[in-house]
């Protein structure tokens, strides 16, 4: 295909995807509760980044906990980063692509959501190895678990970003985008590759999560303000005590618990549970376990030292400076 036409397009088109970003990280207005400390929380539209909100919203638990929540829906964490940054939200959600941010001191961890295993990286049909994608238009939505995964796909086949024409893209666009054949690959995730997978039937996924987890771990997280933690301990053991009673929820009725996120989410029960099997969900039990042990912290290690790799940073803390275990940990007791 023709990429310099489509390259214009495409960056003709990214200043405007970036304005509508910053439009949909304003939210849903969603709110729950009547009384109590407020919270602002992002989510991102998915089974992982939704199911603890929807839960808290559905049950009540904001209320019970003492606080009012009003939740935001962004299109990725790196997104909710910078209003965590700016003060413009307190708590947030993010994949392992965004690790690195709070790796760079720019946000706490205060607790962990899923292991993931929902990024692909997709090609065109016809296109059958990661080699022919040399020289072809990939998207990716930088700093994201997308372009995570595209990365590891590159290494492990001995290749680097300078081997393709990599375009940065909003994830709606990577969909209209791909299934319009505007591009020929892309770094991204489900369950959006679905909404691709119906257009593009007979796509090619050159690469997945499973494919490197002997390597490095994916964790999913919720994310804090550095102030928040800081300044508001109260607040913030209250909002661990209601995603410790959420993940409990989830874990014990997880069709409940999907029902309940579609409803939120507006989207059919099969799209959520077919999203739902591309996560390894956590009890509360396994997550406590996994923090006192030391395993979280070598998860979180294991992204350090991917993203070193990469470049994305030079020198990154220490995960025990930013994960917040033992806070976790604490609002169960």
């Amino acid at each position: 295909m023709s990429t310099t036409p489509t390259r214009r397009r495409l960056t003709a088109t990214l200043a405007g995807v970036a304005a509508m970003a910053l439009l949909a990280a304003c939210g849903d207005g969603s709110s729950s509760g009547s009384s109590g400390d407020k919270v602002r929380f992002g989510y991102i539209n998915d089974f992982n980044g939704a199911s603890l909100i929807a839960i808290a919203e559905a049950k009540g638990l904001w209320k019970k906990h003492g606080l009012t929540a009003e939740s935001k829906v962004f299109t990725n964490g790196p997104l909710q980063i910078q209003a965590l940054g700016t003060d413009n939200l307190d708590f947030g959600y993010i994949g392992p692509g965004a690790m690195w941010l709070p790796a760079s001191g720019q946000a706490k961890v205060v607790a962990v959501n899923t292991l993931g295993n929902s990024d692909r990286v997709l090609a065109q049909p016809g296109i059958t190895s990661m080699q022919q994608l040399k020289g072809k238009t990939v998207a990716v939505p930088e700093g994201t678990s997308g372009d995570m995964i595209l990365s590891l796909a590159l290494e492990k086949a001995g290749m680097t970003k300078d081997d393709l024409k990599v375009v940065p893209m909003d994830p709606s666009t990577i969909v209209s985008a791909f299934s319009s054949k505007q591009v020929d690959g892309a770094g991204f995730w489900y369950p959006a590759a679905a909404t691709i997978k119906k257009q593009v039937p007979d796509l090619v996924e050159l690469a997945k999560n499973a494919d490197f987890e002997k390597e490095v771990s994916f964790p999913t997280a919720f994310v804090a303000g550095n102030k928040v933690v800081k300044d508001q301990p109260e607040k913030t053991k209250k909002v661990l005590a209601v995603l410790r009673e959420a993940m409990a929820f989830r874990s014990d009725h997880t069709d409940e618990a999907i029902e309940i996120t579609a409803g939120k989410l507006k989207i059919p029960v099969d799209q959520v549970e077919a999203d739902a099997a591309n996560n390894k969900v956590l009890s509360v039990a396994e997550l406590d376990k996994l923090t006192e042990d030391g395993t979280v912290v070598k998860w979180l290690q294991g992204m350090n030292e991917y993203f070193e790799g990469t470049g994305k940073l030079k020198k990154p803390a220490d995960p025990k400076t930013y994960y917040t275990g033992d806070l976790f940990t604490g609002a169960g007791k």
